[in-house]
């Protein structure tokens, strides 16, 4: 982390069953370098969402931003994908492809 630096905090799917340690900072840390800690709801920007998409998916589609997925391939992975959210295993969006629809691609944005 750097001098004075901010983190932002939204959602510990990880820490929602109670289960294990607590992903808390080391405040130690926190305290020298000065950092800024903030925690939000998702909800409280829920008016700016439309906004959001439209601007994602064109960041997405111009290759400015990189969607980073976690993907697992058939319905017998669903337990330990279900299981991995809470324990912290992924990173990006966890995802569960069932099938593949022939011709498809699962990486098609919304027009």
């Amino acid at each position: 982390m750097n001098l004075y630096g901010r983190v932002s905090i939204c959602g510990v799917i990880s820490e929602y069953t109670g289960v294990g340690k607590p992903g808390a900072p080391d405040m130690l840390n926190v305290i020298h370098k000065r950092v800024t800690i903030k925690g939000f709801l998702a909800m409280d920007y829920m008016s700016l969402f439309p906004e959001f998409v439209s601007t994602t998916i064109d960041l997405i589609r111009t290759g400015k931003l990189h969607v980073l997925e976690d993907v697992s391939f058939g319905l017998e992975s669903v337990p330990s994908a279900f299981v991995g959210l809470f324990r912290g295993y992924n990173v990006g969006k966890r995802i569960v492809q069932v099938s593949m629809i022939k011709g498809s691609d699962t990486h098609d944005l919304p027009t």
